[in-house]
């Protein structure tokens, strides 16, 4: 029988020492501190309750943090009818929580203030050494291996706070709730915490099990994966915002090593078609999925992503015109430079038909109600779940009872990392990226199989990208270089709704993406001619709501007698841009209770700058 380990992640709580305030975490199912640490089993029963904290795939239930689709939906990608969505303008009352749940702040793309994970992974590393030290009859390895376990999840953990907050409070060992200096010590640097990170990620990549028996328990390769995923975002930040290129260089290369460990494993290759990676119901034995989560009704561990992907359930945030323009043509070119016939027809029907076979897989090919900007995206189902519109899905596509597997972690997010960091490296004095390197990369991805539903529909293969013939977007920003614009854009392709694109936007220092005011196209959907495409709207009921906007800027708004003017842009019902922001939203704050605390106790917990 085919075991799956990411089916049930069961969370192992020991009776401990409490910890004091915001450390404290709540005990749910009490195990005997004194006798459970005895035996291997033991170890990875207790390091599968991290699983469903960093692992999360499309999350549980009706449960979206972290889940494509409904946890990630906050970023320059996507509209939605009235005000978009805006970041917080003050610091919070309070910003804290102590409970090993999985929570996600959507605005940060990351956790709340919360140290439960460091403190469940620190203990992990203790008790690992104690039994050590007690002469458990366990091999070298065997304790490395674990140590290695408990200090990626440690450097994971603080990877995800620095990236919301900034500087936080390095903590390297359990702390006693009697140890008030330690316990309310104030924010660490960021670089300095990273740092410690950096440490933890070596040790994993050169201690780490490359197999502990069924590849889907966490060895060297999904930890590299993911390794290779943190250090981009943290050197990257370092280069755009720190102007640090000792510790970009430092982190970048980390990054670009663990990615290339994966790689050149010869476990992992392009052999299935994109909509396959997201909406198969068995990813066991997909070549280019490196960690997955798998679903099964029969032992009730389900989902609901696949249902909002099903063309009848409301996108609310949805695909903008802005996203819809990024997609090259499958000349390789971007629309303006294209020679492929109409590439400058921004409707639904030619997109699909014209750009990146991504841009089909992601997307209805057709204007939908059911989307915010008539783009639907339909990325998180299969081919068969669509053709139930209008009539009764079966449950494995409705509600909270879908089956499709999440891919976790997969290669084409691995080799995108490499090339990214390789490119960031060469602006740093590091080799250049050649040739080969696009080949492994980028041209690897552009050559995934398509399947059936694609082929049928003539949709073609996107050439390869060549290091000599690198196209010169008009729309490039002038601060980056045509290649590592590529780069950036072969990203915002392939992550659609992921994890991606809010981080990314972030640690180039280009937030600004989310001003309409700088960026129009986020307030708009692609071009639709409504009494040719969509006549279904032209009714009373849209006289005066519904309005296009046409290549001249001009918005037409319909009356009821003017359907043939009712072509351009679509204009998401009442939208407006969202509220102004300043830098200082790259970062968090933390709570005013938390900062209250600290004063109350005689310490000083520093807001984060900017929030002050």
């Amino acid at each position: 029988m085919k075991k799956q380990i990411l089916l049930i992640l069961p969370l192992v709580i020991l009776v401990l020492g409490a910890c004091d305030d915001f450390l404290d975490r709540s005990s749910l199912t009490e195990m005997n501190d004194d006798t459970y640490w005895t035996t291997e089993n033991n170890l990875r029963l207790f390091s599968n309750g991290f699983y469903s904290n960093y692992f999360v795939g499309y999350n549980s239930g009706w449960g979206s943090a972290y889940a494509p689709l409904r946890g990630y939906y906050f970023s320059d990608d996507f509209s939605s009818t009235g005000k978009l969505g805006s970041f917080e303008t003050q610091a919070p009352s309070s910003r804290a929580d102590d409970d090993e749940v999985v929570s996600m702040m959507n605005s940060y793309a990351g956790p709340t203030w919360n140290f439960a994970w460091v403190r469940k992974a620190n203990i992990f590393m203790e008790r690992i050494a104690a039994m050590q030290e007690a002469g458990v009859e366990l091999s070298e390895e065997t304790f490395q291996h674990w140590t290695a376990v408990a200090r990626f999840f440690r450097g994971f953990e603080y990877s995800r706070l620095v990236s919301v907050f900034g500087d936080v409070p390095y903590y390297g060992e359990v702390i006693d709730d009697s140890n008030l200096d330690a316990l309310y010590k104030d924010r660490d640097d960021r670089t300095f915490v990273m740092d410690q990170v950096y440490d933890d990620f070596v040790y994993v990549m050169e201690n780490m099990r490359t197999s502990d028996g069924n590849a889907q328990y966490l060895n060297r390769y999904i930890a590299a994966s993911f390794i290779s995923r943190l250090m981009l975002f943290e050197g990257t930040w370092q280069k755009y915002h720190l102007n640090n290129t000792e510790k970009a260089s430092k982190y970048l290369e980390l990054a670009a090593d663990a990615a290339d460990f994966v790689m050149s494993s010869g476990m992992y290759s392009f052999t299935s078609d994109f909509r396959s990676l997201f909406g198969s119901q068995d990813l066991a034995g997909n070549k280019e999925v490196i960690l997955f989560r798998h679903y099964d009704a029969s032992i009730g561990i389900t989902h609901h992503v696949a249902s909002y992907s099903n063309l009848t359930e409301g996108q609310y945030n949805a695909p903008n015109l802005s996203l819809a323009k990024a997609f090259i043509c499958t000349d390789g070119k971007p629309y303006q430079l294209s020679a492929v016939p109409n590439a400058d027809e921004l409707s639904i029907q030619n997109l699909a038909a014209t750009r990146d076979p991504r841009f089909e897989a992601t997307f209805w090919d057709a204007p939908k109600k059911e989307s915010s900007t008539l783009l639907y995206a339909c990325k998180f189902i299969d081919r068969v779940g669509v053709t139930y519109y209008g009539s009764t899905y079966p449950s494995m596509y409705g509600s909270n009872t879908n089956t499709n597997d999440a891919p976790v972690m997969r290669l084409g997010e691995v080799v995108l990392n490499w090339i990214e960091a390789k490119a960031e490296l060469a602006t740093m004095g590091g080799a250049a990226v050649t040739q080969a390197d696009l080949d492994v990369s980028i041209n690897a991805i552009r050559s995934r199989p398509l399947d059936a539903v694609a082929i049928e529909k003539g949709i073609q293969q996107t050439v390869p990208l060549l290091l000599a013939e690198l196209p010169d977007d008009p729309a490039r920003d002038a601060d980056v270089s045509a290649l590592i614009w590529e780069i950036r854009r072969e990203r915002r392709m392939e992550f659609v709704y992921e994890h991606s694109r809010l981080l990314d936007i972030k640690r180039w220092n280009k937030i600004d993406y989310m001003s309409g005011a700088d960026n129009p196209d986020i307030l708009r959907g692609p071009w639709i001619d409504f009494e040719t495409d969509f006549p279904e709207w032209l009714v009373e009921e849209k006289e005066g709501v519904l309005r296009v906007e046409t290549a001249d800027g001009t918005v037409v708004t319909y009356n009821g007698s003017n359907a043939a003017e009712i072509v351009g842009y679509y204009v998401p019902e009442n939208v407006s841009d969202r509220d102004p922001f300043t830098d200082r939203v790259y970062l968090a704050p933390v709570g005013n209770a938390q900062i209250s605390e600290y004063m109350d106790k005689g310490y000083t917990l520093s807001q984060t700058p900017g929030w002050e």
